[in-house]
């Protein structure tokens, strides 16, 4: 397959096929920023459905941000992975993602309001 057939064209239309090392691992990295996202909505949904000692406001917020990260990290990966993919391609320095930071303030966000929830019980 060619790549004027492959889509998206943004990516695979522009500069030359990389060492197919560096596109394994862009999708890799790719794969596992959608298994975080869903590890994200499984903890949301746990958190909902289990009765931790919390405030119940406390408890929906906590479920509703994992949720909201499960819904927003795939979007990132894939903006990431086809940002990374173009840079391969017309063989640029890699750019950084912002999926790390964003899966991070909100995983800090989490952890404290677990950590106020279960302390003001």
């Amino acid at each position: 397959m060619t790549h004027e057939n492959r889509m998206p064209r943004s990516v695979y239309g522009v500069g030359s096929e990389p060492d197919p090392r560096f596109t394994m691992a862009n999708e890799r990295t790719f794969l596992a920023w959608i298994r975080t996202a869903l590890a994200c909505i499984a903890g949301g949904v746990a958190i909902d459905a289990i009765a931790l000692p919390m405030p119940e406001p406390l408890r929906l917020a906590t479920a509703a941000i994992l949720l909201l990260l499960g819904l927003v990290v795939p979007a990132l990966a894939w903006r990431s992975w086809a940002v990374t993919e173009r840079a391969l391609r017309l063989d640029r320095p890699l750019p950084a993602s912002p999926v790390a930071a964003v899966l991070a303030a909100g995983v800090l966000l989490v952890a404290v309001l677990v950590i106020v929830g279960t302390l003001i019980t």
